[in-house]
């Protein structure tokens, strides 16, 4: 509670919402935000639930000649159980729909932290650990969350019902769990799971990641194999039942989860059906882990081939890219690697995380957790090894269930420790290649740190490979485990909280008249049937303040889309006002927007300005070794039809312009001059 109403004091002062009109509200959302929060307006404007759904399903009266289903393409299910509440709670009489709406996501940024503290709890058996994960949490949220900048985003939705899955198996996962507190569990992460899937639609992409995580946990700690392929249940239940509530949804069908999934249940049966102790189980046993990657890349191709789907093409190609594969001049991939999420962490990202004295901690944890938890594997293996070669058939698998103890000093034997373990690896490995997976994998190393200096268990670990004799380990390990934590507790509020006051303090101003006086031009002196083009991120917020069609949105997961959007930012290359007029009209746009900070755009990375990737991928400039440079005979579009001369003022009428934009009446023209 303290931490959304924390959320909300912040996002008042920095925006001075309370004060501003409805207008100047809205253009707070920002690209892609701004379209999910139309379509929460569009649904309670609607006549009834049942109508709004109709709407936005069939949408033809968003983007012009292109029918959308909405609710499939952009997971718009958060914005319908929104607008369910604002009008079942009756709330329509007491509080504003933009209220609402950004009060529940903030709910569920406190529902997220709590669950992150009830994680670490679990893990190491204090409270103490959930505070600091929660402090560690909010100092670094320029890392770990994204809520201050785009509230709408998908993954605000999202993320809290994954955190409440990863509490929820991760009780499940301990030894010494009774069997209430294990159903509990089980139902928590089978809700949340499904929930998860429902929110975001890259969300079996992170399940995936987790399925992984738990096939090594299977293959490396016998004793929770059977929780284990429960929870492949739940993955399969929830890819069904999410195809057939996101009208058949063929992306969950052809997903990896399911093929990773359906390969680890056929691997453990061919196991089941083999019987203990012969050759051919001793076999199976060595070839597990290549048996299942083998089934998880054939049933995947089998299943693309059979499933009619839309491939993402342009999520390989730009991997593809990415990781130096391959080169191309395409401005839409090119686009996408200069965006600075998709791009590698920078140095800032490291030192502020150990400026809060997180990351060193979290280094530290891990290390000691990772050993540890290397230990006891081989351990295992030489114990197994002995096993077989006595021959002792009659030896079950209980066998090797121990019970660790905290004298014992083996934090890595814990099955949900060597879950956690691998998962942020596996997250980590990945937020060091694209800075935007931070914000995933930040939140876990919150989690992790805290948990390991609470922990007596690591610090008797660390202290047992010490050989520490003069004191007695456990002792100072409980010593230990309360001590560090209130040293850093203490630390960090000297240092920070004075800086989370002074924020709450400060009024922030958000200020931006010329894109209101345009939105309110735009309802004013444009027909209701007109339809505007221009950059994908000016389009969201037209779509959010006034309703009008445009030519395309600030989306990334249609290829459809992509491709609009790169031809519709033609109006910033080197064009000929005949090319840019058959673009445009193409769409059967009527107005045309110039943004002058695309057009003079400085200051970006050399060679990421829209300008400058439209002059690559259109061959006016070619920067690479052996090829020539060329030129073309037009000038830049959009510093061109400013001037007012022919042919420019043939096609385009100058209607509106403000400091920041030119808006420009596409004229009907009955033949092209030569």
């Amino acid at each position: 509670m303290m931490y959304a109403l924390y959320l909300s004091a912040y996002h008042e002062r920095k925006f001075w919402f309370s004060n501003r009109q409805e207008l100047e509200r809205e253009i707070t959302f920002q690209g892609d935000s701004a379209i999910y929060y139309s379509f929460y307006k569009d649904m309670l404007k609607a006549p009834s639930f049942e109508r709004g759904v109709y709407e936005l399903t069939h949408n033809n009266k968003t983007v012009s000649l292109k029918t959308i289903n909405a609710v499939q393409q952009m997971s718009l299910y958060p914005e319908l159980i929104a607008s369910v509440l604002y009008q079942a709670t009756g709330s329509n009489e007491i509080i504003e729909p933009v209220y609402f709406y950004i009060g529940i996501v903030f709910g569920l940024q406190g529902i997220y932290v709590t669950a992150l503290f009830v994680t670490s709890w679990l893990m190491s058996g204090t409270w103490l650990a959930g505070m600091l994960t929660v402090a560690w949490f909010i100092i670094n949220r320029v890392d770990t969350t994204r809520i201050e900048y785009s509230i709408p985003l998908r993954e605000n939705w999202a993320l809290p019902y994954f955190a409440c899955q990863i509490a929820a198996l991760t009780g499940y996962l301990k030894s010494n769990l009774n069997t209430y507190g294990e159903r509990f569990c089980y139902l928590l992460m089978s809700a949340s799971t499904y929930t998860f899937m429902m929110m975001w639609e890259y969300s079996h992409y992170l399940l995936f990641l987790q399925a992984i995580s738990l096939f090594l946990l299977d293959s490396f700690s016998l004793e929770q194999s059977d929780k284990v392929h429960e929870v492949y249940k739940i993955y399969i239940f929830s890819l069904f039942l999410g195809y057939l509530l996101q009208f058949e949804n063929s992306a969950l069908l052809v997903s990896p989860l399911l093929s990773l999934v359906v390969a680890l249940i056929l691997a453990k049966c061919l196991q089941l059906n083999v019987k203990k102790g012969t050759c051919i189980a001793k076999i199976m046993k060595v070839i597990n882990f290549y048996l299942v990657c083998t089934l998880t890349v054939t049933l995947n191709i089998i299943m693309k081939m059979f499933v009619p789907h839309k491939e993402n093409g342009h999520m390989l190609k730009f991997l593809e890219v990415k990781f130096g594969l391959n080169m191309t001049k395409n401005f839409t991939m090119n686009w996408l690697l200069c965006q600075e999420s998709l791009q590698a962490p920078s140095q800032d990202f490291f030192l502020r995380l150990t400026q809060s004295s997180l990351l060193p901690f979290y280094i530290l944890v891990l290390i000691i957790c990772f050993l540890s938890m290397m230990q006891v594997i081989f351990r295992r293996i030489k114990i197994s090894r002995s096993i077989l070669l006595l021959s002792t058939c009659k030896i079950s698998g209980k066998s090797l269930k121990e019970t660790i103890t905290l004298e014992d000093g083996r934090i890595g034997g814990r099955p949900e420790i060597i879950y956690h373990v691998i998962h942020t690896i596996l997250l980590g490995s990945l937020a060091m290649v694209i800075e935007g997976l931070k914000y995933l994998w930040t939140p876990y190393v919150c989690m992790l740190a805290a948990f390991g200096v609470c922990s007596p268990e690591l610090w008797v670990t660390l202290f047992k490979w010490l050989r520490l004799r003069t004191v007695h380990p456990v002792l100072l390990a409980l010593i230990l485990s309360m001590a560090v934590p209130t040293i850093i507790g203490l630390s960090l509020w000297k240092e920070f909280f004075p800086r989370l006051m002074t924020e709450l303090m400060e009024l922030q101003e958000f200020y931006d008249p010329d894109t209101v006086e345009l939105m309110t031009w735009i309802k004013r002196q444009a027909p209701v049937a007109a339809v505007f083009a221009g950059s994908p991120q000016l389009m969201g917020v037209i779509k959010l303040c006034t309703g009008w069609m445009v030519t395309s949105l600030p989306l990334y997961n249609d290829d459809d889309l992509l491709k609009r959007n790169e031809n519709i930012y033609q109006i910033y290359s080197k064009r000929s006002a005949e090319d840019i007029y058959k673009i445009l009209t193409s769409y059967k746009a009527n107005y045309l927007i110039v943004e002058d900070a695309i057009c003079n755009e400085v200051g970006t990375m050399r060679g990421c300005r829209v300008k400058d990737l439209l002059d690559i991928a259109n061959g006016h400039v070619v920067c690479e070794e052996g090829d020539k440079l060329t030129y073309s005979k037009y000038g830049r579009f959009c510093h061109e039809v400013k001037i007012n001369y022919s042919p420019y003022v043939n096609y385009f009428t100058r209607v509106y312009w403000n400091r920041s934009y030119f808006v420009y009446k596409i004229n009907t023209v009955i033949s092209f001059q030569s």
